[in-house]
């Protein structure tokens, strides 16, 4: 019995460090899809021609 627990034990606790990592990845791209809304506002609000 105590093995299985072990065993579900350590397969939780990997699933819960991939799922950090996936979440860490979700947030890089959310924050450079941002950036580059925030940049194209900045160019608008400069007036450059093309990026509006």
């Amino acid at each position: 019995m105590n093995r299985k627990l072990l065993a579900v034990l350590m397969l939780s606790i990997m699933g819960s460090l991939a799922a950090c990592h996936t979440i860490e990845g979700a947030g890089k791209d959310i924050e450079s899809a941002g950036d580059s809304i925030q940049d194209t506002a900045q160019d608008c609000t400069d007036n450059v021609e093309g990026n509006c």
